[in-house]
């Protein structure tokens, strides 16, 4: 018995994968995930997601989980999960908000702030190794560049 490979349409031929911006992104955002997560859990015990999140709450960017699902486009149940675990090593809670009984806001613990504390550091040691030789004009352009991607989309970053 012999394999057929089956004939790709044109469509699938010509296209460059290695051209495409979107691959690239996925790409360069997979290996700043991977560094970080092999930093965050040989000296914190953390992966990156886990480590973002602390640093999203800590900054005070992010301080309900719903938040959390809108930057970083997951759903609310994988939320839920990163933040359960978090929150069973002890790293964060969740408090009721006085105000509005709805409301649920995220508050690291002090081990959490101890943490967080540490992760600038670690992003910024892997973005310093990724942007090797890159100027700091170029730097900038490239997030500028950025930003104004996620603005054709409505999302202002900051």
């Amino acid at each position: 018995m012999t394999e057929t490979t089956p004939t790709l349409p044109k469509e699938l031929r010509d296209y460059q994968v290695g051209e495409s911006v979107g691959y690239l992104i996925t790409r360069v955002k997979s290996t700043m995930s991977n560094m970080v997560t092999q930093r965050t859990m040989a000296e914190l015990g953390i992966t990156s997601t886990q480590a973002s999140i602390l640093f999203m709450v800590a900054s005070g960017r992010c301080l309900v989980a719903a938040e959390l699902a809108r930057d970083y486009g997951i759903d609310a149940s994988a939320v839920t999960r990163l933040l359960d675990r978090l929150e069973k090593r002890g790293l964060l809670s969740r408090v009721r908000s006085n105000e509005d009984r709805r409301v649920v806001r995220l508050a690291l613990t002090p081990e959490g702030y101890e943490l967080a504390a540490r992760l600038p550091e670690v992003f910024t040691s892997v973005r310093d190794k990724l942007l090797a030789g890159f100027t700091p004009e170029e730097v900038g352009f490239l997030k500028s560049m950025l930003r104004r991607v996620l603005a054709n989309n409505g999302d202002q970053a900051n």
